[in-house]
Formats: C-alpha cells, sequence, structure tokens
C-alpha cells in the first residue's frame, strides 16, 4: 500500500475544509436582520435612543400622527447620537439626518412618543426629525441634508395620512410656548415643501 504524499493530505484538507466554509460565508449576517427589523423608514440605520429618553407607546393606536415637527441639532451629528444615548439627557427624536450626505439615522421607533417638542401634547401627536447642523450656519443645509429629509418626510406623511404642507410639517420654533428657534432662518421652507410634494 503506498503511503499519501504529506502535502496532497493536506491540501485535500483546507479544500474540503474551504468549500464546507463557502454555503455559510454565503448566508446573510444575522444582524442585519435585526437591524432591518427594527426601523419604520428602510433606507434608515438603527441608532436606538436610551430608553430613559421618551415614552414607549403604540401610536397611531394611542395617539393619532398629525405633524412632523423639523428641528436643528446645534451640535455635530455624533455628539447628538451621543445624547440621545445617554439616559440623563431626557431628549431624542425619532430621526436624525446628516448634513454632509443626507444619511438618516433612527433613534425612537415611530410607534413611541420622542421627547422632542418640549410640549407634551405636541410629543404625542408627531414625529421628530433633527438635522445635523446650527440655525446661524446655512452651509449645513446641504442639497443632500434637503432631499434625504424630504423623502423621509412624504414617507411619514403618506403612511400616516398627514397633509404635506405647513400647517402638519412644522418648525420647533412653531410649538406653542417654546424658546426655541429651530430649525431658524436660513431653513428654506418653500424648497423642502416642494421636494416633500415631489418625493
Amino acid at each position: 500500500m503506498e503511503r499519501a504524499r504529506p502535502g496532497t493530505s493536506r491540501r485535500r484538507f483546507l479544500k474540503s475544509a474551504a468549500l464546507a466554509a463557502v454555503p455559510y460565508a454565503l448566508l446573510p449576517d444575522a444582524r442585519a436582520g435585526a437591524q432591518d427589523q427594527a426601523v419604520d423608514y428602510p433606507a434608515a440605520e438603527w441608532q436606538p435612543a436610551s430608553a430613559s429618553n421618551y415614552t414607549a407607546s403604540d401610536r397611531p393606536m394611542s395617539s393619532p400622527l398629525d405633524c412632523v415637527i423639523i428641528h436643528v441639532t446645534q451640535e455635530t451629528y455624533a455628539k447628538t447620537l451621543a445624547i440621545f444615548q445617554n439616559p440623563e439627557k431626557k431628549v431624542t427624536a425619532h430621526y436624525l439626518v446628516r448634513s454632509a450626505d443626507g444619511h438618516v439615522a433612527q433613534c425612537v421607533r415611530e410607534a413611541d412618543i420622542a421627547w422632542h417638542a418640549g410640549s407634551w401634547h405636541y410629543n404625542t401627536r408627531s414625529i421628530g426629525i433633527e438635522h445635523e447642523g446650527w440655525v446661524d450656519r446655512p452651509e449645513y443645509f446641504t442639497h443632500a441634508l434637503y432631499e434625504q429629509s424630504a423623502r423621509l418626510t412624504a414617507a411619514i406623511c403618506t403612511k400616516y395620512g398627514i397633509p404635506k404642507d405647513r400647517e402638519h410639517i412644522i418648525g420647533h420654533y412653531e410649538v406653542p410656548g417654546t424658546d426655541h428657534t429651530d430649525p431658524g432662518p436660513h431653513w428654506d421652507w418653500r424648497r423642502y415643501i416642494k421636494l416633500v410634494n415631489t418625493a
């Protein structure tokens, strides 16, 4: 009986091991599926806020949704995510849009009540969208930010039957009793509402 050469048996072993691993390599990552299921808006990335910073609910069953509130962070994208994830901050929004590329992060499920408006009544009936930037720095309001935010707002309005107009898509400064000024004088409402209606 001829003895097997060491190189041959090792090569066969490696080849069979590689072939055995191929089907597993082609399977999707289990974490990716879980992340996809967490978002309400398919183009968003799930970046969950601390559960200490919003109220669990079952909207629109518990309360109807009839407006979208537009915010500006007065912080960077990364810092805003850190604030939402800090249980001591007691503030969140449902979504955050990045300035440079319009990337959307979802931080709170739409069914839950984010603490963004400074008014419980408005929190319960709205979806809050934060935008990276500062009210006095219009360079943060990029085309990508406007475009991706408008697509998000259009999808929310369509989903909940919210009219795509300025009575139902409002700035934080329009919430009664607020001391906030965002999104500020450089936010182009005419452009934004047009983008929402053509998204």
